[in-house]
């Protein structure tokens, strides 16, 4: 909790505790991953990885072809209108926006937004990149959600000023 009020530094709890309850409160306490012992040594590197893949210096604010995605206030904004997004929503489309035109599977998507712990399937990643789509349906852009059939998602920018700041 101390690390989490005071630094943004990553934090991952090793633990031979591995109880559901155990696992809740370090989360709750601001943990970015949980590893319960034993564990093999290539899955801690791998999820120190992801934990530094997720928390590294990157800007908290993208803006791409009128699109604003600001992670610090998780605000989304089309054209200068705000649009109401949920925090994960908001966090998958910050992730595919900052790696425009590169194909994401829906397994790594999972691993890099929801972590290696979750249990769910890679329908979840479907559910939210529809809603995503539906709340920017009526925005007409130079970007978008392209489905890669068979492998994923990527972020499209299109057309020759892509690349230019202007609105939609």
């Amino acid at each position: 909790r101390w690390i989490r009020q005071h630094s943004s530094l990553p934090v991952i709890i090793l633990t031979a505790k591995g109880e559901l309850q155990s696992k809740l409160r370090g989360f709750d306490l601001g943990a970015d991953d949980y590893i319960v012992k034993p564990f093999d040594p290539l899955e801690l590197v791998a999820r120190v990885k992801a934990v530094l893949r997720r928390t590294g210096n990157k800007p908290e604010r993208i803006e791409l072809s009128g699109l604003v995605i600001d992670l610090s206030s998780y605000v989304v904004k089309v054209g200068g209108e705000r649009v109401e997004f949920t925090p994960r929503e908001t966090e998958l489309l910050y992730f595919l926006a900052s790696h425009p035109n590169r194909v994401f599977t829906r397994e790594s998507l999972l691993r890099q937004l929801w972590g290696f712990n979750f249990e769910g399937n890679t329908r979840t990643v479907d559910v939210h990149i529809n809603r995503i789509r539906e709340k920017l349906e009526r925005f007409s852009c130079a970007w978008r959600i392209k489905t890669v059939w068979g492998v994923g998602y990527k972020f499209v920018l299109e057309g020759k000023d892509a690349e230019v700041e202007h609105f939609c």
